[in-house]
């Protein structure tokens, strides 16, 4: 089964490491992600720029309405994400506390929900 591991940190802690906490932090979660693809877990994962780089997207009554960050203010923020292969919960949940950031902030664990076949004949 396929879980999708959402991290979230506080961009003020973060901003406020050193350059070398910082690039320590970065090889850690490096390393996480080669051992976790050599287990066979790491399915894709990426790190995001901050939420001051975010742009939010809604449509209401056929209108697009842009804001410039996140939808809403947290005491956290989404930094990344890994997409991992587990069997169960308890193996994503082993796994997410082996992410770095999880010391700093938190990993949300969400399995990953499959879409049903596309209806044949429809035209959109």
């Amino acid at each position: 089964m396929n879980y999708l591991a959402l991290v979230y940190y506080q961009e003020q802690q973060i901003e406020a490491m050193t350059e070398q906490e910082w690039h320590d932090l970065n090889q850690k979660c490096i390393r996480c992600v080669e051992g976790l693809t050599q287990s066979g877990h790491f399915i894709a994962g990426q790190a995001l720029q901050p939420t001051r780089q975010a742009t939010t997207v809604r449509v209401r009554d056929g209108e697009t309405l842009i804001t410039d960050g996140p939808f809403a203010e947290t005491k956290e923020q989404l930094a990344g994400f890994y997409l991992l292969e587990a069997r169960d919960l308890n193996e994503a949940i082993q796994l997410a506390s082996k992410i770095p950031p999880a010391q700093l902030g938190s990993v949300e664990i969400r399995p990953i929900r499959q879409l049903p076949p596309k209806d044949e004949g429809a035209l959109s």
